[in-house]
């Protein structure tokens, strides 16, 4: 059957990102440094998580200071280190996303020409991520501001997860077939639960409900949403598993992220049931659905990158 038009736009415009013959160093310890900023934001997202669930949004009054200084000791418990280590720990990695367009339009002779557009990209989500952590603090945590706020966290995350995974050396076996489309629904899908499990959070949408039966309606959505995205990941794994000629690579990623939705049931549902009073494993819930989310983000790209290689052209 004869590829979409669409499909073949896409594959000719993956076949430029491939990597051919030996890879730049520059381009090597760029990627490692993607990677890195990747791992970093993952955590904080969980320490942004850890901050919400011990109440300690609103422990630094102002900003971006913290009680008007860089460092308050004299104001330091654990709910103050946690919103200073929040905003530190942000600060450091935009200062990483403008080292890495700085260093992209450095070596760009040498990269792909595509990696500064996307470092520029990254940085531009990370400078709202900024905003919007600052609106957290002065809107006095109104809800659809924190929800904005993971939001941008999980694009600025994916992005890099996009970037680092171009960078990554592959020779595609061409057998992924639909594993792409699949696996990009399952992407959109756990994207949106993830939204509605920050609503959840940010309106305290559990308690309202067990405790004055309001917003149930926000609490049974985020419920309900367990379905499409757990199907849809597991679709993608069973595809995966019955495709006998897939690339290790992707293989292994489509496992993942079966192993990641089942954990994230479990917390979900200890969560529910414990009523949200043991906040490591709230947290838990979040990063995992953070992490599950990047793994979906690198298996479509990558699995793009397979399906390109049936579009180049012979030499």
């Amino acid at each position: 059957m004869a590829e979409s038009i669409f499909e073949q736009k896409i594959a000719t415009q993956l076949q430029s990102l491939d990597i051919h013959g030996e890879e730049p160093a520059s381009q090597k310890w760029i990627r490692r440094f993607v990677w890195k900023i990747a791992v970093a934001t993952l955590l904080l997202m969980a320490v942004g998580s850890a901050t919400r669930v011990m109440n300690a949004g609103l422990a630094c009054p102002d900003w971006p200071l913290c009680y008007g200084q860089l460092i308050p000791r004299a104001q330091m418990n654990l709910q103050v280190f946690l919103e200073w280590f929040h905003r530190l720990d942000a600060a450091l990695i935009g200062l990483s996303a403008i080292a890495l367009l700085g260093l992209s339009l450095w070596y760009r002779r040498e990269l792909p020409r595509w990696l500064p557009w996307a470092s520029g990209l990254a940085l531009s989500a990370i400078v709202f991520q900024g905003v919007l952590g600052g609106l957290t603090v002065t809107k006095l945590l109104r809800f659809d501001i924190v929800t904005a706020h993971l939001g941008t966290a999980l694009l600025f995350f994916s992005i890099l997860i996009v970037i680092a995974s171009l960078l990554t050396p592959y020779s595609g076996a061409g057998t992924a077939g639909i594993l792409p489309w699949l696996g990009l629904i399952a992407t959109l899908l756990i994207y949106i639960q993830s939204l509605l499990g920050a609503l959840v959070g940010s309106q305290w949408a559990l308690h309202q409900c067990f405790s004055f039966s309001q917003l149930c309606s926000v609490m049974n959505s985020h419920i309900i949403g367990v379905v499409p995205s757990t199907l849809s990941t597991l679709t993608l794994t069973f595809v995966a598993w019955r495709s006998r000629e897939l690339h290790p690579l992707l293989r292994k990623l489509a496992n993942t992220a079966a192993g990641l939705v089942a954990l994230q049931i479990l917390l979900g549902v200890a969560t529910f049931y414990l009523h949200l009073q043991v906040e490591p494993l709230t947290v838990m819930h979040q990063g995992v659905g953070a992490a599950l989310l990047g793994t979906l983000v690198a298996f479509v790209t990558f699995a793009l990158r397979d399906r390109a290689t049936l579009t180049q052209p012979e030499t």
